[in-house]
């Protein structure tokens, strides 16, 4: 069952979402109308509405919906922008088609919609991409075949499931780029992983120069592990620990002994030295 279909890529089922010419037409109300539960796109650009709205409000809705009957009046199946701004500008009814599809072809004609739009931010892609591949009990290879892409662009998607929640959401604001994520994914540390997005973020670094601080980082990863403390940091320099990071945008460790301890404070490479030096310098200089 899940093989049906497979190979035949995103445009040859395209079509079948589009309202065909003279095919009959429904007025339908806005208040029996329900959005695809399979739409994968959770933001919808604000201006491209609002230039949607002005559009329908000139010439009314050009372009059926096309939906499907449910229980509670109609899911849509392709047209949500239209739905979202007819709404909004106060219409009653909209033109749609009504058809039968399958979830299956729910799921697929929404991330269609989608993709051709070019639309999606990087995380709803790979969202869409881990659904379809739940759903249909895909493997990778047979995801690739069913949305028409290349296995290793599908591969990469569905990896920036792997980054930590806060890290996919700053994929979702666009304050890191694919090639940072992939970057990224090559830290195995969660806590150097994440301060390392932090930095890109605070310095908009490109995604070359955080491939750099991850490359040189990779050893100071290794002498952590090895001088990893067999007990638990006490709650308070932990604490010291996160305000000395989020202040420097760096991992810092601190050492405590009976009477004494060290802060230990990573750089990645000369530039990032000579970052932190000024920024002590500063620092000092204030006081």
């Amino acid at each position: 069952m899940a093989n049906k279909g497979l190979g035949k890529g995103l445009d040859a089922l395209f079509p079948t979402a589009k309202a065909e010419e003279g095919e009959q037409l429904n007025e339908v109300s806005i208040s029996e109308l329900r959005p695809n539960p399979y739409q994968p796109r959770k933001q919808f650009d604000p201006e491209a509405l609002e230039e949607l709205k002005a559009s329908i409000r000139e010439h009314g809705v050009v372009q059926p919906l096309v939906v499907r009957k449910s229980i509670r009046g109609f899911e849509i199946v392709a047209g949500e922008r239209r739905f979202r701004a007819s709404k909004e500008i106060g219409l009653t009814e909209v033109p749609v088609v009504i058809r039968d599809f399958s979830d299956e072809n729910m799921m697929e004609i929404a991330l269609i919609e989608n993709l051709q739009r070019e639309d999606l931010n990087s995380m709803e892609i790979a969202q869409a991409y881990k659904k379809l591949q739940n759903h249909l009990s895909l493997t990778q290879e047979e995801l690739a075949m069913r949305v028409g892409k290349s296995r290793p662009h599908v591969a990469n998607f569905l990896r920036l499931l792997q980054l930590p929640v806060e890290l996919q959401e700053s994929v979702s604001r666009g304050t890191l780029s694919m090639g940072h994520a992939r970057a990224l994914l090559g830290v195995k540390d969660r806590d150097t992983m994440i301060l390392l997005a932090k930095k890109v973020e605070k310095q908009e670094a490109s995604v070359r120069q955080l491939e750099e601080w991850v490359q040189r980082g990779g050893a100071l990863q290794q002498k952590k592990k090895k001088n990893k403390r067999s007990e638990e940091v006490p709650a308070i320099y932990k604490r010291y620990e996160d305000m000395l990071q989020e202040a420097y945008s760096t991992p810092v460790r601190i050492r405590q002994g009976r009477r004494k301890g060290t802060i230990e404070i990573e750089y990645f490479s000369q530039r990032e030295l000579e970052r932190l030096v000024e920024i002590l310098h500063k620092e000092r200089i204030v006081d």
